[in-house]
């Protein structure tokens, strides 16, 4: 067991929990968790979180989690736990970029949500498919990842959901119904017996002027009310990260650059946003992706001198190619930043999970598992010395 190298939470699937998940996708008639709907789906469901654990284990990962097979997405099926949430088919899916790095690549459609009623976040599924993750885990550590609040804030007010006719008239209003919602949440995760929650976070790159894939970029942009925004997120974080403190709980985060099918979302360098997400959110945690050029020079890392409790999980690896990482680049990388932040302050980890949504990416179990083989070996050698 390494216990330098982490992984940042989700696993690919099995084929049979996937018949399941891929019906789910396109039917927007059902209700979260949808288990009464389909024969056989919660106890499949329930079956393949056993084997994943056991195989996390056996594979020698200190910090277990439930591969995601809880999930259909990373960030959506959280939200669907809400009271006050309805799910439903849009007319398009995300858009990454393609392999090509030119073209469009819709993800599934199954994405929109509408407020029907205040939000609340009592008696989520979430906390019975953790307390399944603890029962398969016996007394090995576990986390529980959840999108962070102000990615959903971000989702939400980008849609119609506010408005006079709506349930929340503006977005303070639907900023303080989702920190309630969240602190919910976070009381009943505590309750539960969870000690580590990890905050997942796609937005922060939104923020960097370098980003030209940002609808924050651009001459004619106004670039004080882009910071007042992203001020906005981060108190949002803080207010529920406080909150987590409070009742005991590590409080992690991952940043993620878009990861679906082996597709990424856009660019953007964190030197353009470490004064912002960085250094002023209140995690104890940092997972963030290094994997290629996109996030620009590790110097970022400067930023957490000034913070001497908070540990950096250097995302060097990739999780969406099938072949073996290039062990030469990665311990460059982690000598270069070992020369910014003290050695013992550090982990490593692939950019991202093998599996942010069902279908996973590029990729088979064996080649996951021997690319996780690979970051423990390169931790453990690397701590050793």
């Amino acid at each position: 067991m390494c216990n330098r190298f982490q992984i940042v939470g989700s696993l690919l699937r099995p084929a049979d929990l996937l018949e399941y998940k891929g019906q789910i996708e396109h039917r927007d008639d059902i209700q979260y968790p949808f288990y009464q709907n389909f024969e056989g789906y919660e106890q499949c469901e329930a079956e393949a979180i056993q084997a994943v654990v056991q195989k996390a284990s056996e594979n020698g990962l200190s910090i277990l989690t439930d591969g995601e097979y809880s999930k259909s997405m990373w960030h959506l099926d959280f939200v669907w736990g809400f009271q006050g949430i309805e799910r439903y088919i849009a007319d398009h899916g995300y858009f990454f970029r393609d392999i090509d790095g030119a073209s469009q690549y819709e993800t599934r459609k199954d994405i929109g949500l509408r407020i029907t009623g205040e939000l609340g976040g009592k008696n989520h599924h979430f906390i019975h498919a953790y307390k399944q993750l603890q029962a398969a885990a016996g007394d090995r550590e576990t986390k529980l990842c959840v999108p962070s609040p102000s990615h959903i804030f971000g989702e939400l007010s980008w849609s119609d959901n506010i408005g006079d006719a709506k349930v929340y008239k503006n977005l303070q209003e639907l900023k303080a119904g989702l920190i309630k919602a969240y602190k919910d949440f976070v009381e009943e995760f505590a309750a539960a017996g969870g000690r580590i929650l990890q905050f997942d976070d796609c937005l922060w790159e939104l923020f960097a002027d370098d980003n030209p894939n940002s609808p924050f970029t651009g001459e004619k942009i106004n670039q004080a009310e882009v910071q007042g925004l992203a001020t906005e997120f981060i108190d949002i974080n803080n207010t529920v990260i406080d909150y987590g403190h409070s009742l005991g709980l590590l409080m992690w985060t991952h940043n993620c650059r878009g990861n679906y099918d082996s597709r990424n979302m856009g660019g953007g360098s964190y030197a353009k946003i470490a004064n912002l997400f960085l250094k002023q959110l209140k995690y104890d945690r940092f997972f963030l992706e290094w994997d290629d050029e996109r996030a620009g020079s590790l110097d970022a890392l400067a930023v957490f001198k000034d913070k001497p409790e908070t540990e950096i999980v250097l995302g060097l690896l990739s999780s969406k190619t099938s072949t073996l990482d290039d062990e030469a680049r990665v311990i460059r990388m982690l000598d270069e930043a070992s020369k910014i932040i003290d050695k013992d302050r550090l982990l490593l980890s692939h950019q991202c999970g093998f599996a942010s949504c069902d279908g996973g990416n590029e990729l088979t179990e064996d080649e996951q598992w021997a690319k996780i083989r690979q970051g423990q070996e390169i931790a453990r050698e690397y701590w050793a010395n």
